[in-house]
């Protein structure tokens, strides 16, 4: 087989259609363009945006301030007030019991203990994702204990932590 033999496979290269080349060839006259109008002249349509000299949406728009942080954790917030509340005689508490109880919304996702609020005498066994000095210092001052639980990442924090150190973003110094 020689340079001059090769072919392509039959059927994957097609005649590119010849339009405006008169009234039989089925895409004269005005050659798939329709009638008049900015798109059927010479040069064709404006820029994707270009709204016929009306101010374009992506100026009428607001600027775009700040920017989304990628590694933000949203955690999901319970005070100690409301553990007080909905666990009087204290026990053990894990987020899938928070959940049953409504205190968050999903078991899965990472719980954090806020300080706001007083434990009078319940003697709580809390595992969560965070705790504040505050929270940590309310419940072992009432005799309880906090555990912290392992966070399992997700997102590009996932993605960053997989990737060797060598490969990971720096901060700009």
């Amino acid at each position: 087989m020689k340079l001059h033999d090769l072919k392509p496979a039959p059927g994957s290269r097609k005649q590119k259609r010849r339009v405006g080349r008169g009234i039989s060839a089925g895409q004269g006259k005005t050659a798939g363009r329709g009638t008049k109008g900015q798109a059927a002249r010479p040069g064709g349509v404006k820029a994707p945006y270009f709204e016929g000299g009306q101010l374009p949406l992506v100026r009428r728009l607001p600027f775009k301030r700040g920017f989304t942080n990628l590694f933000k954790i949203a955690y999901q917030e319970v005070n100690v007030s409301a553990l007080a509340a909905a666990f009087p005689k204290g026990g053990t508490i894990t987020p899938a019991e928070l959940a049953a109880k409504g205190l968050i919304k999903e078991a899965d996702e990472p719980v954090v203990i806020l300080g706001e609020g007083e434990l009078e005498g319940v003697k709580l066994s809390v595992s969560a994702h965070r705790f504040t000095k505050s929270a940590q210092q309310k419940i072992e001052a009432a005799g309880g204990s906090a555990t912290k639980l392992e966070l399992l990442l997700r997102g590009a924090h996932a993605t960053i932590k997989k990737l060797p150190k060598s490969k990971r973003p720096t901060a700009a110094k």
